[in-house]
């Protein structure tokens, strides 16, 4: 739960760097200006080197606490050779992470360490195999708990190349990866609950039948919407639609060039680096079609679940809290075109997609396991009915 309540600080520091232009207020990577990234003198973090430092910093405490996190659930999990082996792998890589030495103060890709950039070829097979493993032993939490050990190094680099080498679209896969690891750190978290544990034989207040699967569907919406808002927010191009609900006085307004050349003219946004592209506005037209589709969707489904499994089922009751994390969602992201693009607000807007993803993870996990914890009795019973009397009675 620490390590889970760590990285939606993390997210919410990360949505900062950007909200505020700061991804590249330090150029060079895995060191600040030279520096070792933990000997970095605290009178320099001025402007929007705090900003990305202080992410860098938390970025490494959260690394550590996850790779605490996998050794323990690990060596808990595994006994004899497969343990001492689990241990070793975690043990290198934090080894080879440690080692980041100083560098050059104008970045680029060159002074990145060697090992760095091998690893950066090595860790997505590994994480692959480690999620091929989660589905071989049907969510085993040792191997939950390493694909999160190697999805945050995965992250982290992928963090630190897009400064080293200057690529915004490395940015959106570490947005990306961000939200997954998060999702995956809130699974573990309940799946080392104590209620986890004593919710075995209670599992029949949280069937929603087949009201998980649109659970499930609605979830993976969420995730594409907060790829899209990635993807808007690494662009740098501030605001493409400037005005809200309407877009250019209109539903839907022209995106041939001479327009797109006017909309860039009469501009007032200070912050923004690039210019705006009918690209980026029908991106951020599809983002709002979208948030309008899951607002919808959410609503129906806590309807559905209220009507269905009523007022005293506790899926019922987190369907409202999923509700109401949208409805705030909605509000911010309206907020942030308002206000153009407050940084405060729009990373505000951030942090609630991230829960708003985390809430309907783990109410799709909840419901889908008593769907399954249920279907295994209901068997067990019809077979032990085919039973001659006599052999059923002994």
């Amino acid at each position: 739960m620490l390590t889970a309540v760590a990285t939606l600080g993390l997210i919410w520091v990360g949505g900062l760097v950007t909200s505020r232009g700061a991804g590249m207020a330090v150029p060079d990577w895995p060191t600040t200006y030279g520096y070792n990234l933990f000997y970095f003198p605290v009178s320099q973090w001025v402007g929007g080197v705090f900003y990305e430092h202080t992410h860098r910093l938390w970025a490494a405490g959260v690394g550590l606490l996850t790779s605490l996190l996998a050794a323990w659930i690990w060596g808990r999990q595994t006994r004899g050779r497969a343990r001492w082996l689990g241990w070793a792998f975690i043990a290198i890589l934090v080894g080879l992470l440690s080692h980041r030495g100083s560098g050059q103060a104008e970045g680029g890709i060159n002074a990145v360490p060697l090992h760095f950039r091998a690893l950066v070829w090595v860790l997505p097979p590994l994480l692959v195999g480690s999620v091929a493993q989660c589905v071989r032993h049907r969510g085993a939490l040792e191997w939950l708990a390493l694909t999160a050990f190697v999805g945050v190094i995965l992250q982290g680099l992928m963090g630190g190349l897009r400064v080293a080498a200057m690529r915004p679209e490395l940015g959106i896969l570490h947005g990306l990866l961000a939200q997954l690891f998060f999702i995956l750190l809130c699974v573990i978290a309940l799946r080392t609950s104590t209620w986890w544990q004593r919710a075995t034989d209670k599992l029949a207040v949280y069937a929603a039948g087949r009201l998980r699967y649109v659970f499930v569907t609605v979830t993976a919406l969420i995730l594409g919407q907060l790829v899209l808002g990635a993807t808007m927010r690494h662009q740098h191009a501030g605001l493409a639609i400037p005005d809200f609900p309407t877009a250019y006085g209109g539903w839907w307004p022209a995106t041939d060039p001479a327009s797109i050349a006017r909309y860039n003219q009469a501009r007032v946004e200070l912050t923004a680096a690039n210019p705006i592209t009918a690209f980026q506005i029908h991106l951020q037209l599809t983002h709002r079609a979208l948030a309008v589709l899951i607002f919808l969707a959410v609503a129906w489904t806590a309807g559905a679940a209220r009507s269905r499994l009523g007022l005293a089922s506790p899926v019922t009751r987190w369907a409202a809290v999923w509700f109401a994390a949208i409805l705030l969602q909605v509000i911010l992201g309206a907020a942030t075109i308002w206000t153009n693009k407050a940084a405060d607000i729009a990373t505000a807007h951030v942090l609630v997609g991230a829960l708003s993803l985390a809430i309907g993870s783990l109410i799709s996990v909840i419901t889908c396991r008593a769907a399954s914890r249920m279907t295994v009795p209901s068997q067990a019973t019809a077979s032990r009915s085919m039973l001659p009397v006599a052999e059923f009675s002994s």
